[in-house]
């Protein structure tokens, strides 16, 4: 695990470690989100990017008589 400081500007730097295990780049965007007592940052992908990230998701669930 990781620690960082925040600047007296609030900022913080991602480590090295972990901007190459997500592949981040200089200038792209992440989302800050409150999570309980937690700030997660998650990447922005594009969604070009995403296309197929699903594929092979097991779809036979059960449904409602009123769905169909």
């Amino acid at each position: 695990m990781e620690t960082v400081t925040i600047s007296p500007k609030f900022q913080v730097v991602i480590p090295k470690e972990i901007r190459t295990r997500l592949n981040l780049k200089v200038g792209q965007k992440v989302q800050a989100m409150v999570y309980d007592d937690r700030i997660v940052l998650v990447p922005v992908r594009p969604a070009r990017q995403l296309r197929g990230f699903v594929r092979g998701i097991d779809t036979s669930v059960a449904r409602e008589k009123d769905r169909v």
